[in-house]
């Protein structure tokens, strides 16, 4: 029979949860709750479709976060744009909920944060090093935000913020067997202290990110912003993308290329040749509604990036 968590003060004076699986013991020190007060449930759900919220259980979970993923864009337009990535929930509810834009992990995922704070549940933020592209132990910056979420079943990976491998159902952190989503298979295999997430893509299992079950906070994400969004050269700082799930698909745009994977990874691609086709494919694909000013910055930084590979990004 499964053992219930024991609770104790920690050193820090926070509630420290452990949770005994045969000879594993995860450790969680829960993080403070967010100040979401100024997130606006309803415009929330009036955005992602849920249109009712019971208890906060697995299967409100479930729904929350498919919903946003296939709701809310995964996008850096305003990197390119040149505008500051701002993670107050006031900022981030202003573009991505009262606005058809998107944002990248930092935003996707303290937004998600505080709407599942606002609907009961208990969540613990995390960072990962993103090994997408490269070998599971690479020593990559820790840039990656996602969440852990605190139910009686166990503790559950949330993340809407990985691009167009995002994980549309959360992960059950305590297993290392093939979970499905609605999209791909993923797995969390055990490394050194750390744990990696892994998707299927095809008959291949792809490295992701990998992170520790360490607590993080704001002022982490604000260092991980302020890098991932400055840094000279970067994937997000001179790259346009754009990705969003569809119904039994993912929608990816980088650098002027729309794919569009189906379940069985094939892909079709076009090209956007005119600003026009960018205009109908930001709507179309990913719900995004840009200015003509914004428009025509995005499209010159489309042309100029237009030859650019996109590893860690472009899965096709």
């Amino acid at each position: 029979m499964a053992r219930r968590p024991r609770r104790r003060p920690s050193q820090a004076g926070h509630t420290c949860v452990v949770y005994r699986r045969s000879d594993r013991i995860a450790r969680f020190i829960r993080c403070p709750r967010m100040a979401n007060d100024t997130l606006d449930l309803d415009r929330y759900r009036r955005r992602i479709g849920l249109t009712a919220a019971g208890a906060p259980d697995l299967d409100l979970l479930q729904t929350v976060v498919a919903r946003h993923a296939a709701s809310i864009p995964f996008e850096n337009l305003d990197v390119i744009l040149g505008r500051p990535i701002r993670l107050d929930i006031g900022s981030i509810q202003a573009k991505l909920v009262d606005r058809p834009r998107g944002g990248y992990c930092f935003e996707q995922n303290t937004l998600l944060r505080a709407a599942l704070e606002r609907l009961g549940f208990r969540v613990t933020s995390l960072m990962a090093r993103v090994v997408r592209g490269t070998t599971a132990d690479a020593i990559t910056p820790r840039t990656h935000m996602l969440l852990c979420i605190d139910l009686p079943e166990g503790a559950y990976l949330a993340d809407v913020g990985f691009g167009n491998l995002t994980p549309t159902r959360p992960l059950r952190l305590d297993s290392d067997a093939a979970q499905p989503t609605e999209h791909e298979w993923f797995r969390l295999q055990r490394m050194n202290g750390e744990i990696l997430l892994q998707a299927c893509l095809g008959d291949v299992w792809e490295n992701l990110y990998r992170f520790a079950l360490v607590p993080t906070y704001p002022v982490d994400h604000e260092v991980g912003n302020r890098f991932t969004s400055t840094r000279p050269g970067g994937l997000f700082t001179e790259n346009v993308m754009a990705a969003r799930p569809g119904p039994s698909c993912r929608r990816t745009f980088f650098n002027g290329d729309v794919t569009v994977r189906d379940l069985d990874n094939e892909a079709e691609r076009t090209m956007l040749r005119n600003r026009a086709a960018l205009r109908d494919a930001l709507h179309e694909h990913f719900g995004i509604e840009l200015p003509s000013d914004d428009l025509e910055q995005v499209f010159s930084a489309m042309r100029r990036f237009a030859d650019r590979p996109g590893p860690g990004f472009t899965l096709d």
